[in-house]
């Protein structure tokens, strides 16, 4: 029984890997707003706060900052891959994420997410249409922040591949 566990994650890590490499070779267009670190991807008004990793303290790694939220799949040399769920009305620790990565986002209501001081970068009833789901998105390395689920009943689910280097 856990022999096919292991081959079901495995199977879906590599679906995943191939999710990535179909967004690179889509050419997803990306801006960056280099004086606020922000970068939005165009056509989806998803915006996300960057920053260097090199000054990212290992206390806000998400999975020790937010070990609630983030479960680690499968970690080595490449890759960590992380399981992600934040419960209806919950606010998640500040955390950051120091590696580029893949999200593949399976369920998710209204969210907001905020920087290390509480400003919001991020408000999905901002955007002009609903999110499509199960949604894939390439991510660079992100600057601490904190997600908060508005929704009463949805809770936020994704799988994060973490590309390490």
């Amino acid at each position: 029984m856990k022999l096919n566990k292991q081959k079901n994650q495995l199977s879906f890590l590599l679906i995943l890997i191939a999710f990535s490499f179909s967004i690179q070779s889509c050419k997803q267009k990306e801006t960056e707003n280099k004086k606020e670190g922000i970068r939005e991807f165009e056509g989806q008004g998803i915006q996300y706060k960057d920053g260097s990793p090199f000054g990212f303290p290992n206390e806000l790694d998400a999975v020790i900052a937010a070990p609630k939220n983030y479960k680690v799949l499968l970690e080595n040399y490449k890759v960590r891959v992380l399981e992600v769920t934040i419960a209806p009305k919950e606010i998640e620790n500040l955390h950051h994420h120091k590696w580029s990565s893949v999200l593949y986002i399976t369920e998710a209501g209204d969210f907001i997410d905020r920087d290390i001081d509480g400003y919001v970068i991020f408000d999905t009833r901002q955007l002009p249409e609903p999110q499509v789901l199960p949604m894939t998105m390439y991510k660079h390395p992100e600057a601490a922040h904190s997600i908060e689920n508005l929704s009463e009943t949805k809770t936020i689910r994704m799988i994060r591949v973490e590309t390490k280097k």
